[in-house]
């Protein structure tokens, strides 16, 4: 493997080692910064983080985690997925700040991650008339007065898919974050709308494939459509639900918050 496909390796790897997570992960990468020095120095590692835990050198020790690697990037290859590492250039620049941001992405598509304008649009599954056209007439005329900017939601049902929709009729850049792998679309009614989206955006995760759609990925997920984004845009949501939880990170990250009310 060349340099770049090693990091690349060692990274999916990283993820995969139980006990780490995400905030683990980061601290560590931050830190030494590179995935596969992680794993070749990990003895070290103890001495030269203060207050790790030097039970990080039985858990870097996981064969496991590196037979994950192994058979993800031969999907990555197979499937010409695209990867974004926390130390290059086209990772998200507005994300690599954040504690809890993964070291690793995965894309389908032409993504332009570092764009000078990325809004966020989520809110309820169950949008009204008024809700679906706010996000048709508010993106054809964010088109006039911001033409470079990319939307950004996360291809659910309602606002989700009509703001994805309304930026593909428009011709602007799009991207869907989603809460599983590249192996598959959730839901699969939108498929089609998806595969639109890769000629101008296109998808973005942080699961490798094989993870499945499940509800806590989803709240992962989110942090993600928000630590991308300089603002979000809440339509329609209830009083609970994911799109408030969008809002509460990006309220963290220090992001501007708007509201459609219901």
């Amino acid at each position: 493997m060349e340099n770049r496909e090693e990091e690349c390796y060692y990274s999916i790897a990283l993820t995969q080692v139980p006990h780490i997570g995400v905030r683990g992960a980061k601290r560590l990468y931050d830190s030494i910064g590179s995935a596969k020095d992680i794993f070749k120095f990990r003895k070290e590692l103890p001495d030269r983080i203060p207050d790790l835990s030097k039970s990080i050198i039985e858990w870097l020790d996981c064969p496991e985690a590196l037979t994950i690697a192994d058979k993800e990037m031969k999907f990555i290859v197979e499937k010409q997925i695209g990867y974004h590492l926390l130390s290059e250039d086209d990772y998200p620049s507005r994300f690599k700040d954040c504690d809890d941001a993964p070291i690793i992405l995965f894309s389908k598509g032409n993504l332009k991650l570092n764009t000078p304008h990325i809004l966020n649009m989520v809110g309820t599954r169950r949008a009204t008339e008024y809700g679906k056209q706010f996000c048709v007439t508010f993106i054809r005329e964010l088109k006039a007065l911001c033409p470079d900017v990319t939307i950004v939601s996360g291809l659910a049902y309602g606002i989700d898919i009509n703001a994805h929709r309304a930026a593909v009729e428009n011709d602007i850049p799009t991207i869907g974050v989603l809460g599983h792998g590249l192996d598959r679309i959730y839901p699969s009614v939108h498929r089609g709308t998806a595969i639109k989206m890769l000629e101008k955006g296109g998808l973005l995760t942080e699961f490798i494939s094989g993870t499945n759609p499940d509800a806590f990925n989803f709240v992962s997920r989110n942090r993600i459509i928000a630590g991308i984004s300089d603002a979000t845009i809440v339509v329609e949501s209830a009083s609970k639900g994911g799109s408030l939880i969008t809002a509460d990170i990006s309220e963290s990250y220090h992001r501007d918050c708007f509201a459609v009310p219901g």
